[in-house]
Protein backbone atom coordinates (compact mmCIF):
# COMPACT_ATOMS: atom_id res chain seq x y z
CA UNK A 1 0.00 0.00 0.00
CA UNK A 2 1.61 3.50 -1.17
CA UNK A 3 1.64 6.05 1.77
CA UNK A 4 -0.95 8.38 3.35
CA UNK A 5 -0.62 12.12 4.07
CA UNK A 6 -0.31 13.58 8.35
CA UNK A 7 -1.96 16.49 9.31
CA UNK A 8 -1.52 17.22 12.74
CA UNK A 9 -3.32 20.58 13.96
CA UNK A 10 -3.21 22.25 17.32
CA UNK A 11 -1.32 19.21 19.04
CA UNK A 12 -1.47 19.19 22.63
CA UNK A 13 0.25 16.87 25.53
CA UNK A 14 0.12 17.24 28.98
CA UNK A 15 1.75 14.39 31.27
CA UNK A 16 0.32 14.43 34.51
CA UNK A 17 2.92 13.58 37.21
CA UNK A 18 1.23 13.56 40.46
CA UNK A 19 0.36 17.50 41.00
CA UNK A 20 3.07 18.59 39.04
CA UNK A 21 1.77 18.90 35.19
CA UNK A 22 4.32 18.91 31.97
CA UNK A 23 3.22 19.53 28.50
CA UNK A 24 5.13 18.12 25.95
CA UNK A 25 3.39 19.15 22.84
CA UNK A 26 2.32 22.97 22.87
CA UNK A 27 -0.55 23.22 20.20
CA UNK A 28 1.78 21.93 17.54
CA UNK A 29 0.72 21.76 13.57
CA UNK A 30 2.52 20.11 10.95
CA UNK A 31 1.25 18.21 7.51
CA UNK A 32 3.69 15.15 5.66
CA UNK A 33 3.18 14.39 2.06
CA UNK A 34 1.61 11.28 0.96
CA UNK A 35 4.65 9.37 0.39
CA UNK A 36 7.23 11.92 1.72
CA UNK A 37 9.97 10.85 3.76
CA UNK A 38 10.12 13.52 6.64
CA UNK A 39 13.08 13.78 9.62
CA UNK A 40 12.31 15.27 12.68
CA UNK A 41 14.73 16.42 14.38
CA UNK A 42 15.17 19.22 18.18
CA UNK A 43 16.98 18.90 21.96
CA UNK A 44 15.78 16.05 23.73
CA UNK A 45 12.90 16.62 25.66
CA UNK A 46 11.18 18.90 22.96
CA UNK A 47 8.21 16.44 22.24
CA UNK A 48 9.69 14.20 18.94
CA UNK A 49 9.42 11.00 20.72
CA UNK A 50 5.85 11.85 21.63
CA UNK A 51 4.88 13.45 18.58
CA UNK A 52 5.19 10.04 16.87
CA UNK A 53 3.67 8.02 19.54
CA UNK A 54 0.69 9.91 19.00
CA UNK A 55 0.31 9.51 15.16
CA UNK A 56 1.06 5.92 15.63
CA UNK A 57 -1.42 5.35 18.15
CA UNK A 58 0.40 4.71 21.25
CA UNK A 59 -0.10 7.43 23.24
CA UNK A 60 -3.37 10.02 23.16
CA UNK A 61 -3.34 13.33 22.37
CA UNK A 62 -4.47 16.08 25.59
CA UNK A 63 -5.88 18.30 22.20
CA UNK A 64 -5.58 19.01 18.63
CA UNK A 65 -6.19 16.78 15.96
CA UNK A 66 -4.39 14.33 13.85
CA UNK A 67 -5.72 12.74 10.35
CA UNK A 68 -3.88 9.74 8.79
CA UNK A 69 -5.27 9.41 5.25
CA UNK A 70 -9.07 9.80 6.06
CA UNK A 71 -8.94 8.14 9.12
CA UNK A 72 -9.14 10.76 12.43
CA UNK A 73 -6.71 9.18 14.56
CA UNK A 74 -7.33 11.15 17.65
CA UNK A 75 -10.87 10.16 17.52
CA UNK A 76 -10.23 6.36 17.51
CA UNK A 77 -11.62 3.88 20.63
CA UNK A 78 -8.59 2.07 22.20
CA UNK A 79 -10.39 -1.35 20.10
CA UNK A 80 -10.10 1.14 17.18
CA UNK A 81 -6.11 1.94 18.01
CA UNK A 82 -5.51 -1.54 18.06
CA UNK A 83 -6.03 -2.37 14.28
CA UNK A 84 -4.79 0.98 13.57
CA UNK A 85 -1.35 0.03 14.28
CA UNK A 86 -1.67 -3.19 13.28
CA UNK A 87 -2.88 -2.04 9.62
CA UNK A 88 -1.80 1.49 9.13
CA UNK A 89 1.66 2.08 10.99
CA UNK A 90 5.28 0.05 10.78
CA UNK A 91 6.77 1.55 14.16
CA UNK A 92 10.87 1.13 13.74
CA UNK A 93 12.46 1.82 17.62
CA UNK A 94 15.63 2.45 18.67
CA UNK A 95 15.64 -0.48 21.27
CA UNK A 96 14.61 -2.73 17.95
CA UNK A 97 11.76 -4.63 19.78
CA UNK A 98 13.07 -7.94 18.50
CA UNK A 99 12.01 -11.26 19.94
CA UNK A 100 15.78 -13.33 20.98
CA UNK A 101 14.40 -16.86 20.80
CA UNK A 102 13.02 -15.93 17.16
CA UNK A 103 14.88 -15.80 14.03
CA UNK A 104 14.86 -13.12 11.63
CA UNK A 105 12.20 -14.79 9.50
CA UNK A 106 9.90 -15.81 12.43
CA UNK A 107 10.18 -12.16 13.84
CA UNK A 108 9.46 -10.38 9.90
CA UNK A 109 5.81 -13.01 10.39
CA UNK A 110 4.72 -12.42 13.91
CA UNK A 111 2.97 -9.26 12.74
CA UNK A 112 1.27 -11.05 10.33
CA UNK A 113 0.37 -13.80 12.73
CA UNK A 114 -1.22 -11.32 15.27
CA UNK A 115 -3.33 -10.22 11.84
CA UNK A 116 -4.38 -13.78 10.81
CA UNK A 117 -2.83 -13.49 7.53
CA UNK A 118 -2.63 -17.09 6.22
CA UNK A 119 0.46 -18.97 6.26
CA UNK A 120 1.73 -19.37 3.00
CA UNK A 121 0.74 -15.53 2.10
CA UNK A 122 3.31 -15.18 5.41
CA UNK A 123 5.91 -17.04 4.15
CA UNK A 124 6.02 -15.68 0.80
CA UNK A 125 5.88 -12.28 2.28
CA UNK A 126 8.79 -12.84 4.62
CA UNK A 127 11.17 -13.81 1.79
CA UNK A 128 9.73 -10.88 -0.42
CA UNK A 129 10.92 -8.35 2.98
CA UNK A 130 13.98 -10.23 4.00
CA UNK A 131 15.33 -9.79 0.14
CA UNK A 132 14.02 -6.02 0.29
CA UNK A 133 16.48 -5.23 3.20
CA UNK A 134 19.14 -7.57 2.17
CA UNK A 135 18.79 -10.32 4.60
CA UNK A 136 17.38 -13.64 2.63
CA UNK A 137 20.70 -15.67 3.66
CA UNK A 138 20.44 -14.18 7.53
CA UNK A 139 16.56 -15.48 7.34
CA UNK A 140 17.20 -18.14 10.04
CA UNK A 141 19.77 -16.30 12.19
CA UNK A 142 18.53 -15.00 16.16
CA UNK A 143 18.99 -11.18 17.14
CA UNK A 144 22.19 -12.36 18.88
CA UNK A 145 24.02 -13.43 15.95
CA UNK A 146 23.51 -10.83 13.80
CA UNK A 147 24.75 -7.23 13.83
CA UNK A 148 23.30 -4.10 15.22
CA UNK A 149 22.78 -3.16 11.43
CA UNK A 150 20.99 -6.22 10.19
CA UNK A 151 19.05 -6.21 13.67
CA UNK A 152 17.46 -3.02 12.46
CA UNK A 153 16.89 -3.97 9.18
CA UNK A 154 15.14 -7.05 10.65
CA UNK A 155 12.78 -4.68 12.46
CA UNK A 156 12.35 -2.61 9.29
CA UNK A 157 11.21 -5.53 7.11
CA UNK A 158 8.38 -6.39 10.59
CA UNK A 159 7.86 -2.85 10.56
CA UNK A 160 6.28 -3.54 6.27
CA UNK A 161 5.06 -6.88 6.97
CA UNK A 162 1.72 -5.76 6.79
CA UNK A 163 2.09 -3.51 4.28
CA UNK A 164 1.81 -0.54 6.50
CA UNK A 165 1.61 2.98 4.45
CA UNK A 166 3.42 4.52 7.11
CA UNK A 167 6.44 4.23 8.94
CA UNK A 168 7.61 5.85 12.14
CA UNK A 169 11.16 5.55 13.19
CA UNK A 170 12.18 6.58 16.53
CA UNK A 171 16.11 6.99 16.76
CA UNK A 172 16.40 4.03 14.04
CA UNK A 173 20.27 4.96 13.79
CA UNK A 174 20.67 5.52 17.70
CA UNK A 175 22.71 2.57 18.83
CA UNK A 176 24.55 2.09 15.53
CA UNK A 177 28.15 3.06 14.56
CA UNK A 178 28.53 5.41 11.32
CA UNK A 179 29.01 2.66 9.02
CA UNK A 180 25.23 0.38 10.12
CA UNK A 181 23.81 3.75 10.65
CA UNK A 182 24.48 4.36 6.56
CA UNK A 183 23.39 1.21 5.76
CA UNK A 184 19.92 1.31 7.83
CA UNK A 185 18.93 5.05 6.23
CA UNK A 186 20.30 3.63 2.94
CA UNK A 187 17.16 1.13 3.45
CA UNK A 188 14.85 3.29 4.69
CA UNK A 189 15.81 5.72 1.49
CA UNK A 190 14.95 2.81 -1.01
CA UNK A 191 11.43 1.89 0.85
CA UNK A 192 10.31 5.37 0.65
CA UNK A 193 12.00 5.42 -3.14
CA UNK A 194 10.81 1.85 -4.56
CA UNK A 195 7.40 1.32 -2.54
CA UNK A 196 6.13 4.84 -1.99
CA UNK A 197 5.61 5.05 1.94
CA UNK A 198 5.62 7.54 4.44
CA UNK A 199 8.59 8.02 6.60
CA UNK A 200 8.46 10.19 9.71
CA UNK A 201 11.86 9.44 11.59
CA UNK A 202 12.95 11.30 14.57
CA UNK A 203 17.29 11.18 14.83
CA UNK A 204 19.62 13.37 16.42
CA UNK A 205 22.13 12.94 13.91
CA UNK A 206 22.10 15.65 11.12
CA UNK A 207 23.83 13.44 8.38
CA UNK A 208 21.06 10.43 8.99
CA UNK A 209 18.20 14.09 9.04
CA UNK A 210 19.75 14.94 5.39
CA UNK A 211 18.21 11.56 3.91
CA UNK A 212 14.73 13.28 4.29
CA UNK A 213 12.80 15.39 1.81
CA UNK A 214 12.24 17.99 4.37
CA UNK A 215 13.67 18.40 8.51
CA UNK A 216 11.46 19.62 10.82
CA UNK A 217 12.97 21.43 14.35
CA UNK A 218 11.15 21.08 17.23
CA UNK A 219 11.51 23.02 20.34
CA UNK A 220 9.33 23.43 23.74
CA UNK A 221 6.67 21.35 22.52
CA UNK A 222 6.17 23.35 18.52
CA UNK A 223 7.74 23.10 15.42
CA UNK A 224 10.18 25.99 15.26
CA UNK A 225 11.50 25.64 11.57
CA UNK A 226 11.35 23.93 8.57
CA UNK A 227 14.43 23.26 6.45
CA UNK A 228 15.25 21.27 3.02
CA UNK A 229 18.99 18.86 3.43
CA UNK A 230 20.88 21.64 1.44
CA UNK A 231 19.17 24.78 4.45
CA UNK A 232 20.06 22.65 6.79
CA UNK A 233 23.78 21.88 5.76
CA UNK A 234 23.81 26.00 5.56
CA UNK A 235 22.23 26.04 9.09
CA UNK A 236 24.74 23.35 10.26
CA UNK A 237 27.69 25.43 9.65
CA UNK A 238 26.78 28.33 11.47
CA UNK A 239 26.11 25.85 14.78
CA UNK A 240 29.74 25.87 15.90
CA UNK A 241 31.30 22.31 16.39
CA UNK A 242 31.91 23.36 20.29
CA UNK A 243 28.20 23.92 20.46
CA UNK A 244 27.63 20.69 18.39
CA UNK A 245 29.91 18.74 20.59
CA UNK A 246 28.03 20.12 23.81
CA UNK A 247 24.61 19.37 23.01
CA UNK A 248 25.77 15.79 21.63
CA UNK A 249 27.12 15.16 25.02
CA UNK A 250 24.10 16.31 26.93
CA UNK A 251 22.10 13.99 25.09
CA UNK A 252 24.03 11.47 25.85
CA UNK A 253 23.75 12.28 29.29
CA UNK A 254 20.10 12.19 28.84
CA UNK A 255 20.47 8.75 27.40
CA UNK A 256 22.42 7.19 30.18
CA UNK A 257 19.76 8.51 32.81
CA UNK A 258 16.83 7.01 31.09
CA UNK A 259 18.81 3.49 30.36
CA UNK A 260 19.42 3.51 34.00
CA UNK A 261 15.64 4.20 34.86
CA UNK A 262 14.87 1.62 32.40
CA UNK A 263 17.63 -0.74 34.03
CA UNK A 264 15.85 0.22 37.87
CA UNK A 265 11.99 -0.41 36.55
CA UNK A 266 13.34 -4.04 35.27
CA UNK A 267 12.66 -3.09 31.57
CA UNK A 268 16.16 -4.51 30.72
CA UNK A 269 18.18 -7.55 32.19
CA UNK A 270 21.79 -7.18 33.12
CA UNK A 271 23.63 -8.04 30.32
CA UNK A 272 21.70 -5.10 28.20
CA UNK A 273 22.31 -2.52 29.96
CA UNK A 274 26.14 -2.88 31.10
CA UNK A 275 26.62 -3.42 26.76
CA UNK A 276 24.21 -0.11 26.14
CA UNK A 277 25.44 1.44 29.08
CA UNK A 278 29.54 1.26 27.96
CA UNK A 279 28.77 2.14 24.93
CA UNK A 280 27.02 5.24 25.73
CA UNK A 281 29.64 5.81 27.76
CA UNK A 282 32.72 5.59 25.67
CA UNK A 283 30.40 7.94 23.22
CA UNK A 284 30.23 10.28 25.87
CA UNK A 285 34.03 10.18 26.76
CA UNK A 286 35.17 10.21 22.88
CA UNK A 287 32.80 14.08 23.09
CA UNK A 288 34.67 14.94 26.06
CA UNK A 289 38.53 14.06 25.05
CA UNK A 290 37.94 15.82 21.97
CA UNK A 291 36.44 19.45 23.66
CA UNK A 292 39.63 18.54 25.74
CA UNK A 293 41.65 18.83 22.83
CA UNK A 294 40.55 21.88 21.75
CA UNK A 295 41.29 23.41 25.58
CA UNK A 296 37.37 23.61 26.29
CA UNK A 297 36.94 22.28 30.11
CA UNK A 298 33.81 20.83 30.56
Amino acid sequence: MKGLAIIVKDLIKIYRLGKVEVQALRGLSMEVKAGEMVAIIGPSGSGKTTLLNIIGGLDKATGGLVTVGRTQVTSLSSDELVEYRRRTVGHIFQTLNLIPTLTAAENVELPMIALGVHKHQRRKRVEELLKVVGLSERADHKPDELSGGEQQRVAIAAALANDAPILLADEPTGELDTANAKIVVEYLMKINQELGKTIVMVTHDPSVARAAHRILRIEDGIIKSVLTPSEAIVAESAFSYVDQLKARIAEVEQQMERLDEEFKAGKITGDEYVEKRQRLKQTWESFREELHRMGIVT
